[in-house]
């Protein structure tokens, strides 16, 4: 099965659909991972909006089929913007009770990932291509996830792009609904304007509790979310990385 990367295609928003918070754009893949892209694609990946590449197994209800996508039935991790995938394939690594389901919009670290996933043999990763968001929003039923983890997102930084950032209060309500009470969501980024708007957003939602908040709010690096190649390039210029993890308590 050829998949070249110019097969995967992005559909674009309709007219009053939510805005994208991603900005799709070309990278070359270099041969292993077109190779990667070409073998795994078809057995891990699947397309949030574009049949002709490969569609997720659904329920009767219309719902992600997580048990046949999976192979198993186990708590789910939903990973948004999975960037090159190193973080991905190394909490699933660490973490074989659970299943990942990572969400990316850009080709290089889809392919990136299912390169990892498959050097390290691992059978709890899978991997879609599309806007996360619009997954969550038709898929994924209310209290399926475990966890949402959203690293590094795009911070969208002049102010007349903020309303296409994933973290604001609408699609932090979205995504509550989607976890489990007690679930996590963990989200991470060193653009320190947005995590204070990050932090005031989470602590907003009224079914969301930060432990954290009687002191600043803010977390340290837990010990199970590796440093990233990116992270750590920002670190390298003195950048500082802001974690923040709340729980769904209703």
């Amino acid at each position: 099965m050829n998949l070249p990367s110019d097969a995967f295609r992005h559909v674009a928003a309709r007219p009053h659909e939510p805005l994208r918070t991603f900005h799709p754009r070309r990278s070359v893949l270099g041969h292993d991972r077109e190779d990667a892209l070409d073998r795994l694609w078809p057995r891990w990946g699947f397309s949030v909006h574009d049949e002709d590449r490969g569609t997720a197994p659904l329920t009767e209800a219309g719902t992600l089929d997580t048990e046949a996508l999976f192979g198993r039935r186990a708590p789910v991790v939903l990973e948004i913007g999975s960037g090159m995938g190193e973080t991905t394939a190394a909490m699933a690594a660490a973490d074989p009770g659970r299943d990942y389901l990572a969400v990316e919009a850009h080709l290089p670290g889809i392919a990136n990932l299912l390169l990892l996933v498959d050097r390290a043999g691992l059978t709890n990763v899978r991997v879609a291509h599309g806007d996360a968001l619009d997954l969550v929003r038709r898929h994924l039923p209310e209290g399926s996830l475990d966890a949402v983890h959203v690293f590094f997102p795009d911070p969208w930084p002049k102010a007349r792009h903020h309303k296409r950032r994933i973290i604001q209060p609408v699609h932090v309500a979205l995504l509550r609904s989607r976890l489990r009470i007690g679930g996590a969501l963990h989200c991470a980024t060193d653009w320190l304007e947005y995590a204070e708007s990050m932090r005031e957003t989470l602590e907003a939602d009224p079914g969301l509790d930060n432990p954290a908040a009687p002191v600043g709010g803010f977390v340290a690096r837990p010990a199970h979310r590796p440093v990233t190649k990116f992270e750590q390039r920002g670190l390298d210029l003195g950048h500082e990385v802001r974690d923040l993890v709340v729980h769904r308590v209703r």
